[in-house]
């Protein structure tokens, strides 16, 4: 593969397809966190551009190394993805149904279901590494970088997107947020088994 147009538009692409979990699921957080910070943005986003990032160079990495164990774990995937969104979604959920009324940051999502839902929603793109075995170690990386900013502003967009339906939604946002996540799993669930 070359350093060309194609090469940028094709990791452009990746990067906008595999994001479409992270949005959702950012969408639930920012629906979740009204009152939202741009620093508390900047992190969710980061977290997620930096699993789908990490995911494909694994994938890489994998295929150029151990590729029969990573196919025998590709199968366990929408398993993974299942249970992770459908408990921290059920958890929104129930922490929605319990607290009718909601102040501001109260259904403030943890630093470790952050790290959770970055890692439900890019452990798919674990088999991109397939998709990039042909390229060489800096084109892989290139590409993974570039997935990763174009997961940032698609995730940023969907936190603004939450926020703002968040502050008109109020008590009703958790429990919609942990409704997104656990569909998002059923739907990563489905395709990854269909």
């Amino acid at each position: 593969m070359d350093w060309n147009v194609s090469f940028f538009l094709t990791s452009v692409l990746l990067g906008a397809g595999l994001a479409m979990d992270a949005f959702s699921v950012s969408l639930a957080n920012g629906l979740n966190e009204p009152c939202m910070k741009k620093p508390r943005m900047c992190l969710i986003a980061g977290i997620f551009a930096f699993f789908q990032a990490l995911m494909p160079l694994l994938g890489w990495l994998c295929v150029r190394t151990i590729a029969q164990t990573f196919t025998a774990f590709q199968k366990l995937i929408p398993w993974i993805a299942l249970v992770l969104l459908c408990f921290i979604g059920g958890k929104m959920l129930l922490d929605g149904i319990r607290n009718k009324e909601e102040e501001c940051g109260a259904g403030a999502v943890s630093f470790s279901a952050l790290l959770v839902q970055g890692v439900a929603t890019s452990i798919d793109a674990l088999s991109v590494g397939f998709t990039i075995a042909e390229y060489g170690w800096l084109m892989a990386l290139v590409c993974a970088l570039i997935i990763a900013a174009v997961t940032f502003a698609i995730c940023m967009g969907g936190l603004m997107i939450g926020r703002k339906f968040g502050t008109r939604l109020a008590g009703k946002a958790s429990i919609l947020g942990g409704v997104i996540l656990i569909l998002i799993g059923i739907e990563i669930f489905l395709t990854g088994i269909l």
